[in-house]
């Protein structure tokens, strides 16, 4: 064979390799598809951590629960003579012990001890009154002693700010301000409670309380009562100087208003019952007897003495450090719109106790009364919640109970009156089915029927 000519061309084919040519449309449709799948995966991972975080938090760090809000059964109050007494002879036994004398004391429990100190009569309260003589001096004590006891009430007292703004037509800012009076409730260890009437506030976009010495915070809305106007708000007890609760301010005491010998009781009205804040005035309760009726509720109404505004708010205290009556200004006596009129605290303890605890009202839509001892015998009306009136389109209406119909159970509970009816009220919540037995007058006597209503929520 002879050597190839490196000039002489191979008679093998050369084979060229091309690029495949990019198919864009298809480069983009995945592109696209990525992205997408990528979109989708963080929205799913983001919405199972939003989802999940709240869980995990309380599991790792699980709040601790706050005390719930009771206030204590009633208990009976001084009686006049013993408040008498109290007055009179705490002085002698204070200046005969600094005197050193040994006077012996009675044992109380000794059967055969001298039963005189039991009780004053008519006539030893008589004698008593007449022999003491006042003078100025002693005025001015009075007033004086008077003046240091309010001073101790107001650090129980709050002023509540509402502030609304508005943008005008020039894009300026116009903030207005609306007053009302307040008292601190209760400390749950994380939040002070304030009761206060929500009228004055409903329109509020931020809200501040202003304590007795001035320190001012914010506040917010825990609940709205509809059928009494009142409203809780809180402040967090974080926000507030260290000492404050101790060195500053005190936890208002309920007292009590169910008492049938008010009349003649000194109050001391606080908050704005002059209308301005911090205003004040002395009386003594009027009256007693009237009684202001709502949806499924009622309340006892205090009448004063005091002269005060006709949009007064603020509480009616007594001589013990206890309020005693939340005041209003819907309700006043027709001729007397000027003197300071307040609702019970007996019938509030219960709706204040659901405020605070951020619990809903039940709601039947009737308006009741208890059924008189005179009534039962003269007309033979069974004893139980009468019903005056039921409220259009309420649960009690699609039930079918109507206007003179008594209601003599609920549930397993026996309704004896209206204040029975009340108490049930207050422990079921909206949305509870009850089992209500009625009464329903008919030509031979009362019948009784069982119809079965689903309890609303009052808004």
């Amino acid at each position: 064979m002879s050597e190839k000519d490196p000039n002489v061309q191979s008679d093998f084919m050369i084979e060229k390799i091309k690029d495949r040519p990019i198919n864009k449309a298809k480069l983009v449709r995945r592109m696209l598809i990525t992205a997408a799948m990528a979109v989708i995966f963080g929205l799913v991972a983001c919405f199972t951590f939003l989802g999940l975080e709240p869980i995990l938090n309380r599991w790792m760090n699980p709040e601790e629960e706050l005390p719930k809000v009771y206030f204590p059964e009633e208990t009976e109050e001084m009686s006049p003579e013993e408040m008498l007494l109290e007055n009179i002879l705490d002085p002698i036994e204070e200046s005969s012990s600094a005197e050193g004398g040994t006077e012996e004391l009675t044992d109380p429990d000794d059967p055969n001890a001298n039963v005189e100190n039991e009780g004053l009569t008519e006539e030893q309260i008589q004698e008593i009154l007449s022999e003491m003589k006042l003078g100025v001096v002693n005025y001015r004590q009075m007033y004086a002693a008077m003046t240091e006891y309010t001073k101790n009430l107001q650090k129980s007292m709050v002023t509540l700010t509402g502030i609304t703004s508005r943008v005008d037509w020039f894009n300026d800012v116009n903030e207005s301000s609306n007053k009302s009076s307040g008292i601190i409730i209760f400390n749950n260890t994380k939040e002070l409670l304030i009761l206060t009437n929500y009228a004055p506030l409903a329109n509020a976009q931020r809200l501040n309380v202003t304590f007795c010495n001035g320190a001012e915070t914010v506040a917010e809305f825990k609940r709205k009562d509809p059928s009494s106007g009142l409203a809780v708000v809180t402040v967090q007890i974080e926000a507030l100087p260290e000492n404050f609760l101790e060195e500053t301010i005190a936890i208002a005491k309920p007292g009590s208003s169910s008492q049938s010998n008010l009349t003649g009781t000194p109050v001391i009205a606080l908050g704005c019952p002059m209308g301005t804040v911090n205003s004040m005035g002395y009386g003594v309760i009027t009256s007693s007897s009237g009684i202001v009726s709502e949806e499924d509720v009622s309340y006892k109404l205090l009448q004063t003495d005091i002269v005060g505004s006709p949009v007064a708010d603020g509480v009616l205290f007594n001589l013990y450090g206890q309020f005693i009556g939340i005041i209003t200004h819907d309700h006043s006596v027709e001729g007397m719109e000027n003197l300071i009129t307040a609702y019970g605290i007996t019938d509030l303890k219960k709706r204040m106790e659901k405020l605070s605890n951020d619990q809903p009202f039940s709601y039947l839509g009737i308006y009741g009364t208890s059924v008189s001892v005179g009534i039962h015998e003269e007309l033979h009306v069974p004893y139980g919640t009468y019903v005056k009136d039921v409220e259009l389109d309420s649960p009690a209406m699609r039930a079918g109970i109507q206007k003179g119909d008594v209601i003599t159970q609920m549930d397993e509970y026996a309704i004896n009156n209206f204040s029975d009816y009340v108490s049930f009220m207050n422990i079921k919540n909206p949305e509870t089915e009850v089992d209500v037995t009625i009464m329903r007058s008919a030509p031979n006597g009362y019948k009784e029927m069982n119809v079965e209503v689903t309890l609303g929520e009052l808004k």
